[in-house]
């Protein structure tokens, strides 16, 4: 039997590894929900991004955002929150760097409700105030189990990290009024509300669907869900 050499196996490894990179290789993350492919040479341009400024004519002003987010938000919705998100439609300097940042106002029991980011992480600080902050995992591998649910209590200065795609939410539990600041891996990352979606879509999902879906014996929940008015926190 031929034995193999350390310098063969060196070789054969190498090119092992670089057919692996290759294989493994990925388009970047996506900064819109779809970008549907088409074959045809008259279609108007869309790009995963936005199209970039002439470098030339950059100025400081293309990096600089004035919107003040040391200064307290009105919330003027039922939830009682309000969030200012800064992302690349807001600051242009933003577009391919990978980040955004957002502030949280919270009245007394402001919620911000069940979401995930489907293009970002986020590491959420809390500046002021005391909430209380979840989140829940993916389904595990036996269909029987629960999903876990991690969940603390947050005060000024602590720290909670929500990976990308995973339903979390924040709500003041204390006596003054609550300040957070997000910061995202993604200069888009966008939100799905879960309530939101699911019952403020439109056209709405079938209710006999949604009523098998979360175990109901009739429609008539559902039916009332969807007929609710249903508004996002984002400014």
């Amino acid at each position: 039997m031929m034995k193999t050499s350390s310098v063969e196996f060196l070789v054969f490894f190498t090119i092992l590894v670089s057919s692996s990179l290759l294989a493994e290789a990925y388009d970047p993350n996506p900064l819109q929900d779809f970008c549907i492919a088409v074959n045809d040479t008259e279609a108007a341009v869309f790009v995963n991004g936005k199209i970039c400024k002439d470098p030339k004519s950059v100025t400081a002003d293309d990096l600089y955002y004035a919107g003040a987010l040391n200064e307290s938000r009105q919330v003027t919705n039922s939830l009682g929150t309000q969030i200012t998100l800064v992302y690349d439609e807001v600051l242009a300097g933003l577009n391919t760097q990978g980040v955004a940042i957002a502030r949280l106002d919270f009245d007394l029991n402001g919620l911000n409700p069940p979401h995930e980011h489907p293009r970002g992480s986020e590491i959420f600080l809390v500046l002021e105030g005391t909430l209380y902050a979840g989140l829940i995992n993916s389904n595990p591998a036996n269909p029987n189990d629960k999903n876990p649910l991690f969940a603390k209590v947050l005060n000024a200065g602590d720290i909670f990290v929500f990976p990308r795609g995973l339903i979390h939410f924040q709500y003041n539990i204390g006596k003054t009024k609550a300040v957070a600041i997000a910061a995202f891996n993604s200069q888009n990352p966008g939100v799905v509300t879960i309530g939101k979606s699911i019952f403020g879509s439109e056209p709405s999902v079938p209710p006999h669907i949604l009523a098998k879906a979360f175990q109901l014996d009739d429609d008539k929940l559902v039916e009332h869900l969807q007929s609710l008015t249903w508004t996002g926190n984002v400014n």
